[in-house]
C-alpha cells in the first residue's frame, strides 16, 4: 500500500520593516509648489492640487490661498506635483482683483496644465482645457493655437505672467493685449457662475461647455476687448446656452469645439458671437 503524503500550506504573515532603522515606515517624500494667480493679481483665492479632476476642492486635495501679491506657494507630495493641475477658485465678495482693489462680483475657476503652476491665468485655463478635449494636442500646439486665435505675434508666451510681461521689454504692448483679453475672459468666466457654480462645487459639463464656447469665440473676444455691445451679447448668448447644457448624466465630450487648428480662421467670426464660419462645431 502506498503511503500519501499530503503537503499543508500554512499562510505566514510577513512583515516588511521601513528601512533607516527603528523599523518605522517613511513618509512620502514632498516638495512645494508655487506661482502667481491672475486676471490681474488675485488676493485671496483658494488654490489646490486637483487630484480627481472636479474642479473643486475635496478633503485631502493640498490646499493654499493667494497672498497680498496673488501668489501662493503649498507642499505637496513630489509623486503628485506634475501629475495633477493646479486650480484656482476665485471667490465672490472674499477674492480681490486688483485691477480694480475691489472684491470680484462673481466667483470663477481658473486652472494650468499638470506640471506647469507658476503662472495661472484665463490663458492657461484654456491652454488647459485644450489639451483635455484633444489629449492628442501637445503644450506647444496649444499654446499656439491660442496665440493665433488672438492674433498676437510669434514669441509670445501665453502661459507668461502677463502682468509683469507687459511692465518692460520689446513686447510689452502684446502682454498688455492679453491682459486685456483676460480681463473678458475672465468677466465671461464669472458671467456665467449661476449656471457653472453651486457655492465651491462646480458642475463639470457646464463649466467645460462653457470654455469650449470661450475657445470658438476667442478671434471675436480677442478683436472686441473695447466692444462693450458684442461683449454684452456674448454673455447673454453664453447664458441661454450654457443653461441649455445637462446638470447630469455622462460626460459631454467638447473635443470638436476645442479642433487642433492654428489659424484663427478655422474658428468663428470676430463680429458676431457664436455665428460660426465653417458650418459651425456646435
Amino acid at each position: 500500500m502506498k503511503r500519501v503524503i499530503v503537503a499543508v500550506l500554512i499562510p505566514m504573515a510577513v512583515t516588511i520593516a521601513g528601512c533607516g532603522g527603528g523599523g518605522g515606515s517613511s513618509s512620502p517624500a514632498t516638495t512645494a509648489i508655487s506661482g502667481t494667480v491672475a486676471d490681474g493679481y488675485l488676493i485671496g483665492a483658494e488654490v489646490f492640487l486637483d487630484k480627481n479632476g472636479n474642479y473643486q476642492w475635496d478633503s485631502g486635495e493640498p490646499k493654499t490661498t493667494t497672498d497680498a501679491n496673488g501668489a501662493y506657494r503649498m507642499t505637496v507630495s513630489a509623486a503628485d506635483a506634475s501629475m495633477y493641475p493646479v486650480v484656482v477658485r476665485a471667490i465672490a465678495g472674499t477674492t480681490i482683483d486688483k485691477d480694480t482693489n475691489t472684491a470680484v462680483a462673481n466667483g470663477y475657476v481658473m486652472s494650468a496644465p499638470a506640471g506647469h503652476p507658476g503662472f495661472i491665468s484665463p490663458m492657461t485655463t484654456l491652454v488647459r482645457e485644450k489639451m483635455t478635449a484633444n489629449p492628442a494636442m501637445t503644450l506647444t500646439d496649444a499654446m499656439t493655437q491660442l496665440r493665433n486665435q488672438m492674433n498676437l505675434p510669434e514669441g509670445i508666451d501665453v502661459m507668461a505672467d502677463y502682468m509683469a510681461q507687459s511692465q518692460s521689454g520689446t513686447n510689452g504692448a502684446s502682454y498688455q493685449t492679453m491682459h486685456s483679453i483676460a480681463q473678458q475672459m475672465a468677466g465671461l468666466m464669472g458671467g456665467q457662475a449661476n449656471l457653472v457654480m453651486t457655492g465651491s462645487s462646480v458642475q463639470v459639463n457646464r463649466y467645460r461647455g462653457m470654455m469650449a464656447t470661450i475657445n470658438a469665440n476667442m478671434p471675436g473676444i480677442a478683436a472686441n476687448v473695447t466692444n462693450s455691445p458684442f461683449m454684452t451679447t456674448m454673455m447673454t448668448t453664453m447664458q441661454s446656452q450654457i443653461g441649455a447644457i445637462p446638470t447630469t448624466g455622462g460626460f459631454v465630450n467638447y473635443s470638436a469645439m476645442f479642433r487642433n487648428m492654428t489659424s484663427s480662421r478655422y474658428f468663428w467670426s470676430n463680429t458676431t458671437p457664436m455665428t460660426p464660419m465653417r458650418g459651425g462645431m456646435m
